[in-house]
C-alpha cells in the first residue's frame, strides 16, 4: 500500500485522522497497518511523544483488556522487581531516545526516572517495531493469539 492508502486505513481504524502520522511499520498477516511510526511533532507543531502507535483494532481492544485488569500496575511492579525486566526497559527507553534525540523521553512519553509505565499499548507496539524488548513481548505474550483468525480491519 502506498502512504495515502495506509493513512486512510489508519484513520478507519482509528475512528479519527491520525496525528503525526509517518509510516507503517508493521502490518497484520492480512497486510493492514498494525503499528504506524509518528513523527516527534504533529502538523500544529506540538510534541508527540509516541513513536510507535497500536491501530490494529483487536490489538488495541486486547491491550486495553490487560490494563483494564491492571496490567499497567502489575508490568511497572515486575520491571521493578525483576532485573531481566528493569534492564529491557531501561534499554528500550534508550532506543527510543535515540529515536527521537528532540524530546528526550521514553516510551510513551516517560520521563527519566519515572518508576511506572504509562501505557501498555505504547510498550506493546515498540515490542511489535522493535523486537527483542523483552517487556513489551512479555505484554504481547498476553494477547493469546496475538493476531485473529480473520482480518478486524474493514
Amino acid at each position: 500500500m502506498d502512504r495515502d492508502t495506509d493513512r486512510r486505513v489508519v484513520e478507519r481504524q482509528l475512528g479519527r485522522p491520525p496525528r503525526a502520522f509517518r509510516r507503517v511499520v508493521v502490518r497484520c498477516p492480512f497486510g493492514r497497518p498494525a503499528v504506524t511510526e509518528q513523527a516527534p511533532f504533529d502538523d500544529s507543531g506540538e510534541p508527540f511523544p509516541t513513536t510507535f502507535w497500536l491501530t490494529c483494532p483487536r490489538l488495541v481492544t486486547a491491550v486495553s483488556r490487560v490494563e483494564a485488569a491492571g496490567g499497567v500496575e502489575r508490568w511497572s511492579r515486575a520491571a521493578a522487581e525483576d532485573g531481566e525486566l528493569r534492564i529491557s526497559l531501561e534499554r528500550a527507553n534508550e532506543d527510543q531516545r535515540r529515536l527521537r534525540p528532540e524530546l528526550d523521553l521514553g516510551i510513551g512519553g516517560a520521563r527519566r526516572g519515572a518508576g511506572s509505565l504509562k501505557c501498555l499499548h505504547a510498550h506493546a507496539a515498540f515490542a511489535l517495531a522493535r523486537p527483542g524488548y523483552e517487556l513489551g513481548e512479555r505484554v504481547l505474550a498476553e494477547l493469546d493469539p496475538l493476531w485473529p483468525d480473520v482480518c478486524c480491519t474493514p
